[in-house]
């Protein structure tokens, strides 16, 4: 083992390849054993045994995501027990861990390489999502509980780190194409190349669907027409899914050097059942995200040690295409201007509302490594970030005028408001500065433990000091048991801190971070090369949580450290190779957790899912995977009239074939069986303004060829 200094991107952690693996793991035939998709890397910060790793996780390679027929890291991710893939109004995916649900999902911290995704406006990955396709994915590693002593800011319920293709993976350039419902095409090319020790790789994948065609019966301006007497809804309508995607990723790699690069452009983004609850399948999104990162690894710069330089920049951006319109032409409110004085219309061009936010984030730090003391790992880091909405936008028909500083009437042109007082959010920035320690401590041959602390301070909110414990008992060849505690944070994100102007609600710049503690005991049993066997138990205490809550005025709400949230529960995995050609997998998992604001069943996250599936290579051409996952148990938050949310069970299949050593084809089936999926739409006053949920696709076909150069 050596210590390894690295200059880190913010929260940061190094990622070594699978060659990497250090030829001093004590177990025998470990490679044998464990395969090459049960390794992990975002545990401690370096490869390691999944079973050995202190945290209970989770390995998906880019051969399990094609066998699985994903096209999106969204359909990759609900093969992972605990983890629930939810909608919310906008359809942007909110990944929900063990019952921790929220709006924008911002609990969970998403990288790429080792770096963060967040956005400041939301603490979300981006409002313009757009989702992420996988050709270009090497692994998907993910973490289940909290990760702060180690990524900071944001790792709260689970850490979901995308590892892409290096050059050294690519042996062949590629390309494919598919086709299929909704109008969805879908195009992608990779090459490598080298010059001397200078090895380059590049991705490219082209995305266009009309998106699915499910109904929304009735909504928010719905119940407008029923109280005003208007009939100026467009519902019953299909939702609004469309979007035009390009994903550009380049590597080059030079002796100890890697660059990265990337661009995610996302044009024609549709806003899913509304933005404020009402369809209007004119309204388009754009972003434009560009990343940029450098690191550098040194591995013999002192006797035991290493050393790793890394930096990054990362631009996104959330615009808007033409002019949003949050309700329909003729629409008549009333709506309340910022002051809370009610408007009414009607609105003969709609109530428009168009804001843009604009953000970039900067990131460096160091981590070090050193293990010239017999039977301790230990490494430590300290870093440095900068994030900035450098930009904001809004032009609107409501609210105030900033030359009159009159109330904008019906029948009014749009007004811009930006760079004014009237805008709907600060432009602001803000800094972080932290350290962290782990020691690593075989301190007998079976027993290893993992302590860990991290320090961070923040510009706006302070400081937040967060520790994990994880104890590693090799209880037998085949056995491992593991005891973990961590505690992690979540930052308040800028909607929350600096909203203004808006009639509904406010921010609060004096808001703390969420907090939550987690104790699990995990075992990974493996009676055989063929089985696989996984039983957690978890319970978490989430405190702090931050939710807008009723001013004195009776008219806004503004965000206050309010909630708290407690679950337990437990999630069971099976692998099972039945010969070489012949292998089912499953989970099993169960949460119950209780908010103690509102003395209830924590809402909206399912209590039960049960996921099987089965991969079967008939012979040396044909390949067929099959999948089924069941979602149960999803509660009404409380005040919610409607039934619970009902069940449903998904099955999928993927057909491939082997053309020839450089063609194949394949067949994907999505929701095989045509079954009425929905997730939970938000409760509204007085009425839910969706009643009938947000509906899930139907049955889709997908064809596809593959082709190696």
């Amino acid at each position: 083992m050596k210590w390894t200094i690295g200059l880190v991107v913010g929260f940061c952690i190094p990622v070594f390849c699978l060659a990497n693996i250090d030829a001093s793991l004590d177990e025998p035939n470990v490679l044998d054993f464990y395969g090459d998709e049960d390794f992990i890397s975002i545990a401690i910060g370096e490869v390691q045994p999944i079973a050995k790793a202190p945290a209970v996780a989770s390995v998906i390679t880019a051969a399990e995501i094609k066998r699985l027929g994903a096209k999106d890291i969204d359909q990759v991710l609900e093969v992972v027990p605990g983890l629930h893939v939810a909608r919310s109004i906008i359809y942007d995916p909110l990944y929900n861990f063990r019952g921790i649900h929220s709006d924008f999902n911002p609990q969970v911290l998403v990288l790429v390489n080792g770096i963060p995704l967040s956005n400041l406006f939301h603490g979300d990955r981006n409002l313009v999502w757009g989702g992420m396709p996988v050709e270009a994915i090497s692994r998907i590693e993910i973490i289940r509980g909290p990760g702060s002593a180690l990524y900071g800011a944001d790792a709260f319920a689970g850490v979901i780190n995308i590892v892409t293709k290096t050059p050294a993976e690519l042996e062949n350039s590629s390309a494919g194409m598919s086709l299929g419902s909704f109008a969805t095409r879908q195009i992608w090319a990779s090459g490598a190349g080298s010059s001397g020790e200078l090895n380059y790789s590049a991705f490219i994948e082209l995305n266009k669907t009309d998106g699915p065609d499910s109904t929304i019966t009735t909504d928010g301006q719905t119940f407008f027409d029923l109280i005003t007497g208007t009939s100026v809804s467009k519902a019953p309508d299909s939702v609004n899914l469309s979007r035009n995607n390009l994903d550009l990723r380049l590597q080059a790699d030079y002796k100890k050097l890697t660059v990265r690069a990337g661009a995610q452009i996302r044009k024609n983004i549709g806003d899913g059942a509304g933005a404020a609850q009402v369809l209007n399948r004119d309204n388009k999104f754009e972003s434009e995200r560009y990343n940029f990162d450098i690191s550098y690894l040194e591995e013999e710069l002192f006797t035991d040690t290493s050393v790793k330089f890394h930096a990054s920049y990362y631009e996104t951006s959330q615009e808007v295409d033409g002019q949003f319109v949050l309700y329909p032409p003729g629409s008549t409110g009333p709506f309340l201007t910022p002051t809370g004085v009610p408007i009414f219309g009607p609105f003969p061009d709609g109530v428009i509302g168009s804001p843009e936010i604009f953000e970039n984030h900067t990131r460096a730090g160091f981590t070090a490594k050193y293990d010239g003391i017999e039977k301790h790992d230990i490494s430590f880091g300290s870093g440095y970030y900068h994030g900035e909405i450098d930009r904001v936008t809004e032009e609107k028909n409501f609210g105030i005028n900033p030359v009159t500083l009159l109330p904008i009437l019906p029948g009014d042109l749009v007004v811009d408001v930006s760079d004014t007082p009237f805008v709907f959010l600060n432009e602001d920035q803000r800094e972080n500065t932290y350290i962290y320690l782990q020691d690593v401590w075989r301190f007998a041959n079976d027993w290893e433990l993992t302590a860990g602390l991290r320090y961070d301070d923040y510009s706006d909110f302070g400081s937040t000091t967060n520790p994990r414990l994880a104890l590693v008992w090799s209880t037998s060849y085949q056995l491992t048991t593991k005891f973990l505690y961590g505690e992690a944070f979540r930052a308040p994100s800028f909607a929350q801190t600096r909203a203004i102007n808006n009639p509904l609600i406010l921010g609060n710049i004096d808001l703390k971070p969420e907090q939550i503690k987690s104790y699990e005991l995990a075992f990974d049993y493996r009676p055989s090369y063929d089985i696989t066997l996984n039983m957690n138990f978890f319970y978490y205490d989430w405190k702090d949580i931050i939710q807008f809550i009723p001013d004195s005025n009776g008219s806004t709400r503004t965000a206050q450290n309010a909630g708290e949230q407690h679950g337990k529960g437990l999630e069971f995995e099976a692998k099972w190779s039945v010969t070489e050609n012949l292998k089912f997998s499953g989970n099993f998992a169960w949460q119950d957790s209780y908010d103690e604001l509102v003395e209830a069943e924590a809402a909206n996250s399912p209590e039960k899912q049960l996921y099987l599936r089965g991969d079967w290579q008939i012979n040396d051409r044909w390949r067929i995977n099959m999948q089924a996952n069941w979602v149960m148990d999803r509660n009404r938050v409380m005040g919610d009239p409607r039934d619970p949310v009902e069940d449903y069970v998904l099955f999928d299949m993927n057909i491939r074939n082997q053309l020839s050593e450089n063609i194949e084809v394949a067949l994907i089936i999505n929701n095989l069986f045509a079954e009425d999926a929905f997730e939970p739409s938000p409760n509204a006053m007085p009425v839910p303004f969706i009643p009938n949920d947000l509906p899930l696709a139907g049955r889709s076909f997908l064809g596809e060829i593959r082709y190696k150069f």
